[in-house]
């Protein structure tokens, strides 16, 4: 197909198609003549991947080129691509409030009880700590008390988003998988934790009022 039809087939404009080969984040398409390229489903699919990235996950243009660097890079383990994955869509934390130590010491003993292999200069570490240092600065450091039902719900949460990319038998799928999991997966958690809370806060607070919270029915 040409560049057109391709824009037509997945709704991105073309100027955006061109900048996006520019930028390497899309192969360039199969020249058939000086002036004229041909591009197939395969350019169709990382389109498609590319808006699904930056709309649905959030992440610019310089982390979705880190993100598929990892998609492309033959030969690396699964461990290791969901480990660049996350180091792309996890940015270095810009906050740093009061009482940092003692927090990076509560993720530590964390990490340890739950025997998780985790490194230290993972950005997650810090981001966690970043916001139960300021839980505590707020007042609410009893928040604290409940962060092992949060790994425990965060542990099965893992469980399933590995159990469905090792669906995937093919190699480059199951490289995807892993990817478009850890960054679309962060939104579908998002939002069903919201739908969660609603439901939650129906069945504890909600005593034959009326409805009380934004979508609860």
């Amino acid at each position: 197909m040409r560049i057109g039809e391709l824009s037509r087939a997945t709704g991105v404009a073309v100027p955006t198609i061109k900048y996006y080969v520019r930028e390497g984040l899309l192969p360039a398409g199969r020249l058939t003549s000086p002036n004229q390229a041909s591009y197939d489903e395969s350019h169709v699919r990382r389109l498609r991947l590319i808006r699904g990235l930056m709309d649905v996950g959030g992440l610019s243009v310089s982390a979705v080129r880190e993100v598929l660097a990892a998609v492309d890079s033959p030969g690396e383990s699964v461990h290791k691509v969901l480990g660049a994955a996350q180091l792309a869509i996890t940015p270095p934390p810009t906050a740093t409030p009061d009482g940092m130590e003692e927090a990076r010491g509560k993720v530590a003993e964390l990490i340890r009880r739950r025997g998780w292999r985790v490194e230290p200069e993972n950005p997650a570490v810090e981001a966690l700590a970043v916001a139960l240092a300021t839980f505590r600065g707020i007042g609410h450091g009893e928040f604290e008390e409940i962060v092992d039902d949060y790994a425990d719900a965060c542990e099965r949460v893992a469980a399933a988003d590995l159990e469905w990319v090792g669906r995937n038998a093919e190699v480059d799928g199951l490289v995807e998988s892993v990817v478009v999991g850890t960054v679309l997966g962060d939104a579908v958690l998002m939002a069903m934790r919201r739908l969660a809370h609603v439901e939650a806060s129906a069945r504890r607070y909600e005593q034959g009022e009326g409805s009380g919270g934004p979508g609860q029915g």
